[in-house]
């Protein structure tokens, strides 16, 4: 390797942010990083370590060298983030949780779309389970804007990769829960070529779901308030948009919609809970949903929520 090759911009930066994380996945994770085929000088890690109480980096000798270590005041994944990325110098950029780790095979396969085709994202999909994919292929592109209207999102920001100047002045929201659920929309509706794989790239902590479901009900108003928040900006936003944008982003503000309202149901229980949530969405024209065919189950939760007796039965049945 030569001087010249060691100035070079990195064609990835990945930013892992973690909070007490368990040593083991955290190495586990880093791992699944080192071992991909980058040279040294093509790639970036980037630890930010957000307010844990014994540091991460006590944990991480092997591979202290091949990081950029940042400790911060314990302020929320979207700050942290936010801090990855004002030190990010890839041109592209991936987001890991810290105890979550990559699928080596088919992370390289979106990193082959990276290299040869230039996108702006490349998307993926996650598993809980460790599983090969064995029918690698390179899907035609689309805008941001297309995929939006004829798909649903899997919002959260570790399932692609994209490209670090299509941001802007786009950060995450710091404080809030679900920020990945205001920040990914905005993100694609500015893609021009999205790939979009079905590819198992990314692998979660089992325990994940469950964890950030205990964090939620211990605070439900906050989480329902957060939600509400992102879904009254998506709908604000979506009125400042061109024609194909604005259905876009209107098709993500009612299946968001209605995936609060299924929480509301699913953290409350209560009738008075959810009517009074309801005629705050009522008030902003999100109210009843949009009698449109985005999915199955978007079609029946509607239906159901326009019987009254139904609604009613939810706030029981559901948990």
């Amino acid at each position: 390797m030569n001087n010249d090759s060691c100035t070079e911009q990195p064609i990835l930066s990945f930013i892992i942010t973690c909070s007490n994380t368990d040593a083991k996945a955290l190495q586990d994770c880093l791992g699944s990083i080192l071992g991909l085929s980058f040279r040294p000088y093509e790639r970036e890690i980037i630890v930010i370590d957000d307010g844990s109480e014994t540091l991460a980096i006590n944990n991480l000798d092997s591979c202290k060298d091949e990081i950029i270590y940042i400790r911060q005041r314990k302020s929320g994944i979207g700050s942290a983030r936010n801090t990855g990325l004002r030190m990010a110098s890839g041109n592209f950029i991936q987001f890991v949780d810290g105890d979550s780790s990559l699928v080596c095979d088919a992370y390289e396969h979106c990193l082959d779309i990276v290299r040869y085709n230039n996108p702006d994202i490349v998307l993926f999909e996650a598993d809980r389970k460790k599983r090969q994919t064995s029918d690698f292929y390179t899907p035609k592109p689309t805008d941001g804007a297309e995929y939006m209207l004829h798909n649903s999102l899997q919002t959260s920001a570790c399932h692609y990769i994209f490209k670090k100047n299509m941001l802007i002045d786009l950060r995450f929201t710091p404080g809030l829960l679900e920020e990945d659920e205001d920040f990914t929309p905005q993100l694609l509706l500015r893609a021009e070529t999205v790939y979009a794989t079905n590819i198992v790239a990314y692998n979660y902590n089992e325990n994940k779901d469950v964890s950030r479901h205990k964090a939620s009900t211990r605070n439900i108003a906050k989480t329902l308030n957060d939600l509400e928040k992102i879904i009254f900006h998506l709908n604000e936003i979506s009125s400042t948009l061109p024609n194909i944008e604005r259905l876009a982003m209107q098709r993500r503000v009612a299946q968001l919609t209605m995936e609060y309202i299924f929480t509301i149901i699913r953290l409350t229980h209560s009738s008075k809970q959810l009517n009074t949530r309801l005629d705050r969405l009522r008030d902003k024209g999100l109210y009843p949903l949009p009698d449109r065919k985005y999915t199955k189950r978007y079609t029946i939760f509607r239906k159901l929520l326009e019987n009254s007796i139904a609604k009613r039965l939810m706030t029981i049945a559901i948990r």
